[in-house]
């Protein structure tokens, strides 16, 4: 299964699905009580009622915010205030702290592999980045479109028409961005596209002898996989510092992308597609994101929000449901071995420089993490151990680390069409945050765009031929719920927990929204590179704020957190703390919209996406999900002088660090 179809990128039985889908789908089912039960909901330790949880796709912290500077009296770290870029974009006098390197990696996987060599512009230059999938052009016709993915519409009307993700005045933005270059070429549009620089570069075009921003067109995705950015990051011990005690140092983005990119598939060395993108940042000093930077300079803004885990979106959402990783299991949900052929073997081909054994959409997607004799597991062990860091892995059990979907369609049924090695079997022992609010009557629910055409679809198995088309719009693996049995196999927890974003709108206006509320896009409106744009997440978003401000009952007790499964491959110059196996990951954009984190302050608290279960559970007075999740882990103690390593690590936040509650808190 590839990445393009992980993420929803559809083909044209999709666009010409379009128009007729449509025209039933905004008819609302009849709903179950919404969330389930609101007896329990507005015992809380803060004055927070209701969090919403909005997640889109795809882009780190420095990709996002590199140039962002924060108001007199705040500090961040970013490619600008490291000195590594100017606020113009060009390289600064610290630019040498993000060169990338070469290596050489021949035998068994290394995560620090040697041999390294600086890039450079003369005779050792990076590839030039590609458009990968993007679209081309813009769709004209929903009958005749023959396009890769998503990508824009032509017209106002096909955008009114394909989406209700977005206010009114935003929809212009679904009908411009395309590429106008030919698929898999390089993207001739960046400045020095040809002739890189050895760092981060700004995402620029040339238009009458000015420099023009990208931000608001579609492009190339870099590659984002669990044992590659493993690499990308490039930890060692013997590198390891006071003020960087994990000894990642993030200079082989470049170089894994130029070696094994998104997957060996089990066979030999083929052509890449995607080159250089990782490098690439936009530049908010000069204007791109502009809602988000908006909403950092009113609300809350932190810069030490990561990715949970190494790798892609199913291993990074996972941990907003489980706070921890899934592992393949049998009918009674006991952890088992899955096919021989679906074992990750990242070790180096004979004869080749990186190119993994078995690490594609074929197979290699599953590692045992408690048996060092496992290809790449030994050494990730050896270097956690070093670092006194638990694995926090169930003995003999296989974890799915990349994408594979779930063993449930949205009716509840286990997928008729294709039940087979790239699905995941039901999840039965390992709980989520919902079985713990359902089972104190606290209501929740995972709003899905899309989720309407998605829970009547009839599969969404590996068989990709057979798919309702316009289900695929819904990202069945972003889900964490739809992977468990205590969800999906009973009727009202599985009509009262999954929802449409069309139902998250009545239910701010009527003021009627769950205590937790998860919020996931669709493939049009979530951000993710080259199938989507993030303006277009940036316009999504816009619209549930406003809707939530706009109710000032709800907005009294509503906090809204916007973030990204992911860093998408994107480098970043931030510290990763490791918590476990499965990561940390590179930072991301995490934004805290609420009443109680105005002024444009900027947090430091360490966290990622298991603090948002850390959050919950404290709020609402929970217990834990299990001895290995990462809600066990104390929040960090760090020292003014470095606030962004934890002293006690492994540590997480549980993010009440970005609110000021003032003197109202406690039992509400």
């Amino acid at each position: 299964m590839s990445s393009r179809q992980c993420r929803g990128l559809i083909r044209s039985a999709v666009v010409t699905a379009l128009a007729a889908a449509l025209g039933g789908q905004l008819a609302h089912a009849a709903d179950a009580q919404m969330g389930g039960s609101h007896e329990n909901d507005h015992r809380t330790a803060s004055p927070i009622k209701h969090v919403i949880v909005i997640v889109g796709e795809n882009r780190s912290f420095d990709h996002v915010f590199a140039t962002y500077q924060p108001r007199r009296g705040e500090s961040v770290d970013n490619l600008l205030s490291k000195g590594i870029v100017n606020i113009d974009g060009s390289p600064g006098p610290n630019y040498a702290l993000a060169r990338q390197n070469s290596a050489v990696d021949t035998g068994a996987y290394s995560l620090a592999p040697g041999g390294k060599t600086p890039y450079n512009q003369v005779n050792h230059k990076l590839q030039a980045p590609g458009t990968s999938y993007a679209p081309q052009t813009c769709y004209t016709d929903v009958a005749t479109a023959s396009l890769d993915g998503p990508g824009c519409m032509a017209t106002l009307a096909l955008a009114a028409e394909a989406d209700y993700g977005l206010l009114l005045r935003d929809l212009p933005l679904l009908t411009e961005g395309a590429t106008g270059l030919p698929g898999g070429s390089p993207d001739s549009r960046i400045v020095g596209y040809s002739n890189l620089p050895n760092g981060p570069y700004p995402l620029v075009t040339l238009q009458n002898g000015s420099q023009v921003s990208l931000y608001d067109t579609y492009g190339g995705s870099p590659v984002h996989r669990f044992y590659q950015m493993q690499q990308q990051l490039d930890c060692d011990v013997s590198k390891a510092t006071d003020s960087n005690p994990s000894g990642c140092q993030a200079d082989l983005f470049s170089w894994v992308e130029e070696t094994i990119s998104s997957g060996s598939n089990g066979g030999p060395p083929h052509a890449l597609k995607e080159g250089d993108i990782a490098l690439g940042f936009y530049n908010v000093a000069m204007g791109d994101a502009p809602y988000f930077t908006e909403l950092a300079r009113k609300y809350t803004l932190n810069d030490n929000y990561h990715q949970p885990a190494m790798g892609g979106t199913y291993a990074d959402m996972m941990p907003l449901g489980y706070a921890t990783e899934l592992y393949y299991a049998d009918a009674d949900g006991n952890p088992a071995v899955p096919p021989a052929n679906q074992i990750e073997n990242p070790d180096a081909l004979a004869g080749t420089n990186n190119w993994y054994t078995q690490d594609g959409y074929s197979g290699g997607s599953y590692s045992n993490c408690s048996d060092p004799s496992q290809p790449a597991v030994g050494a990730k062990l050896a270097y956690l151990a070093a670092l006194k860091v638990p694995a926090q892995c169930t003995p003999n059990a296989f974890y799915l680390l990349n994408n594979y979907v779930p063993a449930f369609i949205g009716s509840g049924q286990t997928d008729p069409v294709n039940n087979g090695p790239f699905t995941l079997p039901p999840v039965i022992k390992q709980r989520h945050i919902g079985d713990l609010l359902s089972a104190a009557k606290i209501s929740w629910a995972y709003f899905g765009e899309r989720w309407n055409d998605f829970k009547t679809a009839p599969g969404l198995g590996a068989n990709f031929g057979s798919l309702d088309p316009i289900a695929y719009l819904y990202c069945n693996i972003c889900n964490p719920f739809l992977y468990s049995a205590s969800t999906m196999t009973n009727p009202t927890e599985r009509e009262a927990h999954n929802k449409d974003t069309l139902d998250l709108y009545d239910a701010i206006a009527k003021g009627d929204l769950p205590a937790v509320s998860m919020v996931k896009p669709s493939t049009f409106n979530d951000g993710h590179p080259a199938s989507s744009k993030f303006s277009l997440f940036e316009a999504f978003t816009r619209k549930i704020v406003d809707a939530v401000r706009a109710n000032p009952e709800l907005w009294e007790s509503t906090a809204i957190l916007i973030t990204v499964d992911e860093g998408g491959g994107y480098y970043d110059s931030g510290y990763v703390q490791p918590l476990d196996y499965f990561g940390d990951g590179t930072r991301i954009p995490l934004l805290v919209v609420s009443k109680y984190s105005t002024g444009g302050h900027v947090a430091h608290e360490y966290s990622d996406h298991a603090s948002v279960v850390k959050f919950i559970e404290r709020n609402w007075k929970l217990g834990k999900l299990g001895p290995l999740s990462r809600d066990n882990l104390p929040n960090p103690h760090t020292s003014r002088h470095n606030p962004y390593v934890p002293k006690n690590a492994p540590a997480l936040g549980d993010l009440f660090g970005n609110f000021d509650f003032g003197d109202d808190r406690g039992e509400h």
